[in-house]
Parts: structure tokens; sequence; C-alpha cells
């Protein structure tokens, strides 16, 4: 009888895990992104911002939310490394892509980056979240700015590809998924924006359609 309580108790309050990857160019600030929701969201707290150094590989670090376990890996950025990236598409439950918001220099190079994350059919259904870091810099563009300056780039490059029917047929997927996307402005190191970018994966991952598949 005692089994068979402890049984269903732990029916009742286990916690479904999910899995959510950070990705984006080196410096966008994917590792402070992650050490702020350690600190905010466990007891131990995250690395400070002055200990934190290049990602050369992953970090992972695991929240617990109500009937919920989300688990984070933060994958390095720096253009040798971005060939792990799909590896962790298969399994991942929402995609977070972080973009310097500040660094004006490198947007064309993120949105490459970006737009290839998109082409991705791994992850074609999954959640995909665009965060505008460093929005605590007064260099900082605006998530409507961030928005419309992805918009721009995606359509010059519209413009200069060959017109063939089945990148047009890509391309009309990929349309789709930019009209949905949704941009939240993020400091990660402030932390401002982080709960509410949190609560936008914790929503998402519950309802993806990669959950859906696996059960």
């Amino acid at each position: 009888m005692y089994h068979l309580l402890k049984g269903f108790h732990e029916y009742l309050t286990r916690k479904e895990e999910f899995s959510v990857i950070i990705i984006g160019l080196d410096g966008a600030g994917k590792t402070t992104l992650l050490e702020k929701i350690k600190t905010l969201y466990t007891d131990t707290p995250g690395l400070p911002p002055d200990k934190i150094g290049p990602t050369i590989g992953q970090n992972m670090g695991k929240i617990t939310l109500p009937s919920t376990i989300i688990q984070f890996w933060d994958l390095g950025g720096q253009s040798g490394i971005r060939s792990i990236w799909p590896r962790y598409y298969d399994d991942c439950h929402a995609v977070a892509y972080v973009i310097d918001a500040s660094d004006r220099e490198r947007l064309s190079e993120g949105w490459e980056v970006f737009d290839n994350v998109l082409s991705s059919r791994q992850i074609l259904g999954v959640p995909l979240l665009l965060l505008a870091n460093k929005q605590d810099s007064p260099d900082s563009l605006s998530v409507e700015e961030i928005r419309h300056d992805y918009e721009d780039w995606h359509q010059r490059k519209l413009e200069s590809a060959r017109r063939r029917y089945a990148a047009e047929m890509e391309m009309e997927h990929r349309r789709e998924r930019i009209a949905s996307l949704d941009v939240m402005g993020i400091s990660a190191l402030e932390g401002s924006g982080v709960r509410e970018a949190v609560d936008w994966l914790f929503i998402r991952v519950q309802n993806s359609r990669r959950r859906e598949d696996q059960t």
C-alpha cells in the first residue's frame, strides 16, 4: 500500500523536462543571459559578468518552474564552433537566438547566421524567440528597430537570390515564420526582460509540436 501511495504521489508531483538552446554570435551575451537566469531562478547565483569568458563548446543550466523543469544549453557562437548547433536541434523544445542590439557592425553577420537557423528543417515548428540583448546600452537598437533591420536585410537577400521554384517554396516557409516571429528586448547584464523571456519559453515549450511528437 505504501509503494502504491508513493508511486501515486510521484505521478502527481512529477515535472516534465524540456530543453532550450541559447544560440547567437560570440559576444552577444548568451552566457551572461544563462548566468542571469540561474541567479533569478535557482538558489545558487550565476557567475558575475566579470568572471564570464568566451564559451568553448557549451554551458548548461537547469531551472525548476511549476510542473516543469527547463534545461538551458548555451552554445558557443564563434564561427568555428557553430557547427555543433545542429546536433542539439533534434532534442530541443525551443530556441532562443540572442543578438547584440548595440553592435551594428555585426548585425548583418548575425542575420546571416539567424537565417541559416530559420532554414533548418530540424527545428521547423519549434518555438523560436529572438532576443535583442544589451538594451541597457545607449547605442542599442529597440525591438522594433531590430525587427525592421532584419526584415530589410532579408528583403535585400531575396532580391539578390536566384528565383528557383524549390528555393521559392523554402523562402515562403521562412517568410511565414518571420511574420510570426516574436522579438523581445532584454538586458542580460541588468536582468530586465529576462523573466518575461523565460515566461515566453515556459508557455511555448509546453505547447510545442515537438512535445506532441514525443508523447
